[in-house]
């Protein structure tokens, strides 16, 4: 083992394996591995501007001579090896002579390590098992690696991040998750612990990430490189904002994203959008944005609107602004081998490449082929075609579906971007794909740019990417589970993200316990960063025969209305009621989202971010701060006629619609009949939840 400082970093060296660690970020180490002659230049997450502070780094000599082998005889068999450690803040890497590395904060607190099962020659009661901390081992007969690398685990340690996943796991500690995007799923592999540091797994390779309570340990199939961040802060608040620093920020949302958006599977006709846009202006609702689903077009990979359908769309555009909405227009990457863009997009290299087997991704409504956002020619020739067909209209807000992207089936091994083999590259595909439309944006001249996208990955949000969680379930455990996963993706990094009200499949408008279901997502929707009313309400509405047949292939139908005066009068009443309250918490909406936007801080969070220090707050799953000043506690149970809220210590609270204050460190019984949900306001501020 050989220790040395090059350009201000530690380089450890073993063989011809070198490990690179050094200062990126305040109070934050980057950790690199290769056994390649050059590191591999690919940054991913860590991608930009950050401060870079000179860290401390310091050499020593130790002695490692073995006593209890040696006896009498030590001195005349006296060895010795070196040790190191590299200080950036309040975080320290101290490195064994064996190459072990553990992580210390400015209190001299161990905050992790790696978990090495070999014998140290310094402790005699090591275990013999060859089981080392970070492994790159060959994929024989090519330049590629499998890696795995391992930490130690932590008796009551919690662990807060890393996406979407459809699990109900809110603490993701003992969980294993499949680093790879689906629908429904978002690997985003950052997260918080709750011994006060935050880690970035900094590569977006297919595999698994397991926080067992015997070891931590992360595995991907095909590699160049290890690479990963951690940072040190003595509140969550702190860490998050260290991780935006050097993955980047969400942008200042939109005032139009701030109020509700109207949207179901799928709006036919411009008439069809006219007409709901003209109801619920006529009844004095306010509508930020009305979305365009999928179908719209003239067929996959044209990205126009289908003229048939859509005869008029600039004068659309026109009638729906003078109502004060936006349009949002779905952008499908699947491009049909009969659109008139295949062949040029196929001879420049602009689709996803097949190494084996069939070069079809999907044959949903004809043959289809996603187009390579890793590749800067295919995000410009996309952006161009939309500029061309729909921001020429007016048009500034698009919805990037099928972002992961959803192949069919998951194959991984199969495929080859720009960036490289699929296995190695495959979760920056929802990133690169929202980077195109942003960047498109400002080479327009907009200052403002927001994406609805189906996933993400660590970075995202630079790119003003509003997330949610895919085709989701209409069911009271789906309502669970989304909770825990958009506040786990508040904390992975990305504070914009949504849910379908209500789940996309199976809630069937006419069944009164689906219609309790909407109205109880509905109420949580307000206190979401994003209010979306989204479904696929059977039965379906097929197709008139004859129409939106497109060289023999029909396209889609549609499903049952999905409108707040869709579901009951009484029903009505509640919806209505609750988009009056978001707007009515506009203005609080807007000082989080600025906050958001300045310091990296989720929009909702869960307990433990404003109160580490609570441990009834670490284990919370059924409720959340939206914003550093609301409590919410959702009803997510059926027939639910009451509930407990647990109220932080060392705060009052005030119940945001009896009025009643009440101490910390208490539990209350609040009635929860269905136009109800709790919500409490920390110490008296001056928030308007209910109308007066």
């Amino acid at each position: 083992m050989h220790f040395y400082e090059e350009e201000n970093r530690l380089v450890v060296q073993r063989g011809n394996e070198r490990l690179y660690i050094e200062s990126w970020g305040e109070n934050s180490l980057r950790v690199r591995m290769t056994k390649d002659a050059r590191m591999d230049s690919n940054d991913w997450a860590l991608s930009e501007p950050c401060v870079k502070p000179e860290p401390k780094i310091e050499i020593k000599k130790i002695d490692v001579t073995e006593p209890w082998y040696y006896g009498e005889e030590r001195e005349e068999h006296k060895a010795f090896s070196e040790e190191a450690s590299i200080t950036n803040g309040n975080i320290t890497a101290r490195v064994s002579f064996e190459g072990w590395i553990s992580f210390y904060n400015q209190k001299d607190e161990l905050l992790t390590s790696e978990y090495w099962r070999t014998r140290d020659r310094i402790d005699r009661y090591a275990v013999p098992l060859r089981v080392e901390g970070r492994e790159l081992k060959a994929i024989t007969g090519s330049t590629d690696y499998v890696l795995n690398a391992r930490f130690e685990a932590f008796e009551n340690e919690h662990i807060y991040g890393m996406g979407v996943y459809q699990d109900g796991c809110f603490d993701r500690k003992g969980s294993m998750m499949e680093l790879a995007h689906r629908n429904s799923q978002s690997s985003v592999p950052f997260f918080v612990s709750s011994r006060k540091y935050g880690f970035l797994w900094n590569n977006p390779a297919i595999g698994y990430a397991s926080f067992a309570t015997n070891k931590t340990e992360w595995h991907v199939n095909s590699t160049k490189k290890l690479d990963y961040w951690i940072t040190a802060g003595d509140t969550p608040a702190q860490i998050e904002k260290q991780y935006s620093d050097v993955t980047g920020r969400t942008p200042m949302m939109p005032e139009y994203g701030m109020g509700f958006w109207q949207c179901k599977l799928r709006y036919r006709t411009q008439d069809e959008i006219l007409s709901v846009a003209r109801e619920y202006h006529k009844r004095g609702i306010p509508v930020d944005v009305i979305v365009c689903d999928f179908f719209h077009w003239s067929r996959q990979g044209e990205f126009r609107f289908d003229s048939r359908c859509f005869p008029d769309p600039n004068a659309m555009v026109r009638e729906l602004e003078s109502l004060g909405m936006k349009l949002c227009v779905s952008v499908w990457p699947t491009i049909d081998q009969k659109s008139c863009n295949f062949g040029e997009m196929a001879e420049k290299g602009f689709l996803v490449g097949a190494d084996r087997g069939s070069g079809i991704h999907m044959d949903w409504l004809g043959n289809t082929v996603f187009y390579d956002t890793t590749n800067p020619g295919a995000r410009d020739f996309v952006w161009q075609r939309c500029k061309e067909n729909y921001y020429s209209k007016g048009i500034r807000l698009f919805w990037l579906d099928e972002a992961e992207p959803e192949y069919g089936p998951y194959d991984w091994d199969l495929f080859r971007y720009y960036a490289g083999p699929v296995q190695q590259c495959a979760n920056i595909y929802p990133k690169t794909y929202a980077q195109g439309f942003a960047e498109g944006l400002k080479s327009s001249g907009e200052t403002e740019c927001m994406s609805l996208v189906r996933s993400a990955w660590a970075g995202s949000q630079k790119y003003g990417v509003l997330t949610w969680s895919g085709d989701i379930h209409s069911d009271f455990r789906a309502f669970r589970e989304n909770l825990q996963a958009g506040l786990n993706m508040s904390m992975a990094g990305i504070p914009w993200w949504t849910t379908d009200t209500g789940g996309f499949v199976g809630g069937d408008p006419r069944d009164e316990k689906f219609r309790e279901l909407l109205v109880r997502w509905f109420a949580w929707s307000v206190f979401c960063p994003v209010m979306r009313m989204h479904g696929e309400r059977p039965p379906y509405i097929p197709l008139e025969k004859g129409k939106e047949v497109i060289d023999g292939v029909p396209q889609w139908g549609s499903a049952q209305p999905n409108e707040i005066w869709c579901f009951g009068d009484e029903n009505y009443e509640i919806m209505k009621s609750f988009i009056l309250m978001r707007e009515r918490l506009r203005p609080y909406i807007r000082k989080c989202m600025k906050e958001a936007s300045e310091t990296g801080a989720p929009v909702a969070r869960p307990m433990y971010y404003d109160f580490p220090d609570d441990e009834k707050c670490a284990v919370m799953v059924d409720q959340y701060m939206f914003g550093p000043d609301l409590l919410v506690a959702p009803v997510m149970e059926e027939g639910m006629k009451g509930r407990s809220v647990y109220l932080p210590h060392y705060h009052q609270w005030k119940d945001a619609k009896s009025g009643k204050v009440y101490d910390g460190g208490t539990t209350v019984i609040v009635d929860t009949p269905l136009d109800m949900i709790p919500v409490f306001i920390k110490d008296s501020a001056d928030i308007s939840v209910w109308e007066k």
